[in-house]
């Protein structure tokens, strides 16, 4: 596997199209399409095909579907790797499928463990039981989904993992537990952290502003939007400074010791 002391990443806060996959893609794509190829990695929201939706049944697609196709195809074409989620089916469930999509075609998938209640997707949406670890180019990159961000225990970096990625439709009442949280996870877990979020107003009236954000090792902001627009952020993440922070305080070496079951 290749590797790089640097993986540039790029984050892109877009509205969304309401339940429509087609048209979610096709405005992505411009958007990927005019990224430079130095770019490593691109993020997208939380379901980017559809917005927050628990129409399920409407909009869900397979794991041989359209997006997942289309995703792949991209992937190959920039020789980058792409991660959002999207509504998958599968064994006659129905998951908030976090993606990640690398330049060979090869996919890890992650299932949203904190489904949120407060919309009722526990009560459409089968939960994850496994968080996993993705190696891309040298780096150990957790990804989760929205809702996980307010349990810290299931962040908890018992794994040297370098960088910590969330998507997410996380709406505007309560964009400042969204920033907050994401800075403490940086901070606990002595890592970079993303958050990517969506903005506009979806069909159910609620309005997203965005707030898309990456934080180093000690907490401090590299890159954000908090305007509500779209924009296309990139920010360069450096392996060596990430180890050399965590060598010089050494804070995770002193972690509690328990098992999380």
């Amino acid at each position: 596997m290749n590797t790089a002391n640097t993986l540039k990443v790029t984050l892109i806060q877009s509205d969304l199209v309401w339940e429509n996959p087609a048209e979610n893609r096709k405005r992505f794509e411009e958007k990927i399409k005019g990224l430079s190829d130095e770019i490593d990695l691109v993020v997208l929201p939380e379901m980017f095909t559809t917005g927050f939706t628990m129409n399920a049944s409407i909009v869900a697609e397979t794991m041989d579907g359209e997006t997942v196709q289309w995703l792949k195809n991209l992937a190959r074409k920039k020789a980058i790797a792409i991660t959002g989620s999207i509504v998958i089916r599968e064994n006659d469930r129905f998951y908030n499928r976090l993606l990640f999509v690398h330049p060979s075609g090869k996919i890890n998938s992650y299932n949203k463990k904190h489904t949120f209640t407060l919309a009722g997707e526990h009560e459409v949406f089968s939960a994850g039981t496994e968080r996993i670890i993705i190696d891309y180019k040298g780096w150990k990159i957790c990804p989760l989904i929205c809702y996980d961000l307010r349990f810290p225990v299931w962040a908890r970096n018992t794994d040297n993992y370098d960088l910590l990625l969330y998507v997410a439709s996380w709406p505007q009442p309560r964009i400042e537990a969204w920033d907050t949280l994401l800075k403490a996870r940086a901070i606990e877990n002595m890592t970079y952290t993303i958050g990517v979020n969506r903005v506009g107003v979806d069909a159910n009236n609620y309005e997203y502003t965005g707030n898309t954000v990456c934080y180093d090792t000690l907490g401090n902001c590299l890159v954000k939007n908090n305007q509500g627009t779209e924009e296309i952020l990139i920010i360069e993440l450096d392996k060596h400074q990430l180890i050399e922070t965590r060598n010089r305080f050494r804070f995770l070496d002193d972690q509690d010791k328990f098992i999380f079951q």
